[in-house]
Parts: structure tokens; sequence; C-alpha cells
């Protein structure tokens, strides 16, 4: 798939996110939280890298809070230099977050963690897990460069369900730097399956 037809879908994707009715959100977000909460009562206590929600996105910010409740360690990604993989650093809900590159939310850096679960922000996914981000590259190059250290994270992409790209998309084609996720959980359930857990345990 060429940039420019990327950049086209995106635009597409970004637009559809603007005009969806609140109540879809709400209803979304609602389902998104509870069948991670649910998923998560199978999973042993590790390191999960979340996201803070930006404007349009799924609201997962009850998912966090209950993350902590449950003995996880939480960690939110950094942008610590630019075209370079992210950092994740420890998140609590007494801790105050400050803007970073491109306006997301960031915990302060007290020493980055290698996340076992990384819940992924998606904007276009496919039903075999294929999923377009927002084009700064920077969880391919998060992902690939745990994937050299030797470190296998379990991978959800969290999207809208109006992301879905196998309807209406037929040019749409993953590029060779993209990273396919183990599952997709958008509003409309889990794609391709609900994964099975299966973390590493990691030291907080």
């Amino acid at each position: 798939m060429s940039k420019n037809n990327a950049d086209l879908i995106r635009t597409r994707l970004r637009t559809a996110r603007k005009t969806m009715p609140v109540q879809s959100k709400t209803r979304q977000s609602a389902y998104i939280c509870a069948e991670l909460k649910s998923w998560f009562t199978q999973v042993a206590p590790c390191v999960v890298a979340a996201f803070w929600p930006m404007e349009d996105e799924p609201d997962i910010g009850p998912l966090l809070n209950h993350l902590e409740q449950i003995g996880m360690t939480v960690v939110l990604p950094v942008v610590v230099k630019r075209h370079a993989p992210l950092e994740f650093h420890r998140w609590a809900s007494d801790m105050s977050l400050t803007p970073g590159n491109f306006g997301v939310m960031e915990p302060r850096c007290t020493g980055a963690l290698t996340p076992d679960i990384v819940l992924v922000p998606t904007l276009g996914f496919t039903s075999t897990s294929d999923r377009l981000g927002y084009g700064g590259g920077y969880y391919d190059r998060s992902l690939a460069a745990m994937h050299e250290q030797g470190h296998q994270a379990q991978t959800i992409g969290i999207a809208w369900a109006e992301g879905q790209l196998d309807h209406g998309t037929a040019h749409y084609r993953p590029q060779d730097h993209d990273v396919r996720l183990n599952a997709i959980l958008s509003g409309q359930g889990w794609l391709p399956a609900k994964p099975r857990p299966a973390v590493r345990q990691s030291a907080p």
C-alpha cells in the first residue's frame, strides 16, 4: 500500500471518528472496558502498557484505575526521541500527567519498564488484526525493538468499530514494517478472536 493511499485512509477514518454520535462513543468505550476487565481476570500481575486516551479515542480511563486496583503495573508511552521506539513509564492514579509530543499525556520518567501486554491505540484494522496507526510508526518500532530483544509482548489493538478496513477499503494492504497484533478489540468485539492470556511476568 502506498503512503499516499494510507494517508487517504487515515483522513477518512479521522473524519468518521469526529462524526460519531456521543452515545456510540460512550457505549463502545464501556463495552471495551468491560471486555478487558473480564479478560484481565485471567492474567497474573504483570506490566501492562496502556495509553491515556486522546480526543476521539475510546475512553479506557476507567480500565487504568481497575488495573491498578487488581495489582497490575500500569505504564504509559513516552516519546523520548522522534523516530525512535517509545519508552514505557509507570503510571499511578494519583500521578499528574503532562502533555508530550503530539499532545499525548505522559507520566514523568521514573525508569522505563518493558511491558508484557500492550494495549495499542488503533485507527484502522482488519479482521486478521493488521493495524493502521496514526502514521508516526512509534508502536511498530517499539514492538519490533522488543522482538529484537527477545521479549514477546502480547498485543491488543483498541479501536472504534468504525475503523474496520475489510469492508469498502479494497486497496488497503499492510506494509512490510507494519506489526500484526495478536488481536483487535473494538466496540463490536474481538478480532480475529479473544486471545488466550499468555504473558511472561516482568519485575516492576
